[in-house]
């Protein structure tokens, strides 16, 4: 008698569970255990398995496994997979084309350009010649060392899917700040995509898209990297001072100029804190994209990963701690500048 059939037969299911009953041979653990002079399904109580699916159908062949559950999710989702890709594939079509471009340009574009670029830009938003010579050092060595092309596309990916992650999370944390309901609504959707692996947010995706197309791993890397700006939005805005928003009603503020002349501003060094954040993960999800095609240093990685090469993947590394250095440092010190001139 198996542990749980007491519970079966008390519930007057009998006839149900013979229904999946099979005829087949004793299975090698009741033969061992006939053998050894005592019954297979008979342990005692330190040996009670847990109730679960398992050990249910082992008393009850009509009640499911736990691989029945995983096999039916699978093919309810493959059964609407070509209704969500005939949905989401014009939609998500722009994505690829935004990647795509950047790393066309990154890659075509002569190095004595896109340096010069690049540390403009770093000048632009940190007013700071320290920091610009650390990085034109630091590109060029990686240049030195031959992994200038490879560290361009990853730069080329973070600066796409951040700006995306940016245009898409603020405005959407400006909508909760502005309603409980949606809050209440959305956090428990954003604490599911912080809390998921990495590596989960690749799964689906796989059997949705062609693993040659760019939206892939770009889906991918926003999920993963939204999170921190649309939550920082949010408590930026939250968080200033009522006495402001007081006195910008005594003013005769419309909702708008509130918004734009009073909250944003006030929110803007939260709102950087977060880009930063998201920048930051989202340089951590390319690496881990370049399982499924994603360019740019995380290929360098899985190579010294797959074929055993140390020195390999011990040199792309350093060289994604220094684009995360650079990054995380230019973020920053633009926060720095945004809080001084606030106190201003």
């Amino acid at each position: 008698m198996a542990t749980y059939d007491p519970l079966f037969s008390a519930l007057g299911l009998e006839d149900w569970c013979s229904e999946g009953k099979s005829d087949g041979p004793m299975s090698m653990a009741d033969l061992l255990a006939k053998t050894k002079g005592k019954e297979a399904d008979d342990p005692s109580i330190w040996e009670l398995p847990f109730p679960s699916m398992d050990a249910l159908n082992e008393s009850c062949a009509a009640f499911p496994q736990s691989r029945e559950l995983t096999k039916g999710l699978e093919q309810g989702f493959l059964a609407i997979k070509d209704s969500l890709s005939l949905v989401l594939d014009p939609l998500t079509q722009p994505l690829s084309w935004f990647l795509d471009g950047a790393l066309y340009a990154m890659l075509n574009t002569p190095w004595w350009i896109v340096i010069p670029v690049l540390l403009g830009i770093v000048f632009l938003v940190t007013k700071s010649w320290k920091l610009v010579a650390f990085v034109g050092g630091s590109v060029m060595l990686l240049a030195f060392i031959d992994h200038y092309d490879y560290a361009m596309q990853t730069l080329a990916i973070i600066f796409v899917c951040a700006f995306l992650c940016v245009l898409m999370g603020v405005p959407i944390g400006i909508a909760m700040a502005r309603s409980n309901a949606l809050q209440r609504m959305i956090v428990p959707i954003l604490d599911m995509l912080q809390t998921l692996p990495p590596f989960v947010y690749l799964i689906p995706l796989i059997f949705l898209f062609s693993v040659t197309e760019s939206k892939l791993y770009g889906i991918a890397i926003i999920l993963y990297a939204i999170v921190p700006v649309i939550r920082l939005t949010n408590l930026g805005i939250r968080l200033v001072d009522k006495d402001v928003i007081e006195a910008a009603d005594a003013f005769g503020m419309t909702p708008r100029q509130k918004l734009y002349k009073v909250q944003i501003p006030l929110a803007l060094p939260n709102i950087m804190a977060g880009v930063n954040q998201t920048i930051m993960m989202s340089l951590a999800m390319v690496v881990i994209a370049s399982l499924v095609s994603a360019p740019g240093l995380g290929v360098l990685v899985l190579r010294g990963i797959r074929n055993l090469e140390l020195g390999v993947g011990l040199v792309s590394g350093l060289g994604i701690v220094i684009l995360a250095v650079i990054l995380d440092r230019v973020t920053k010190a633009s926060l720095a500048r945004i809080n001084v001139s606030q106190k201003q």
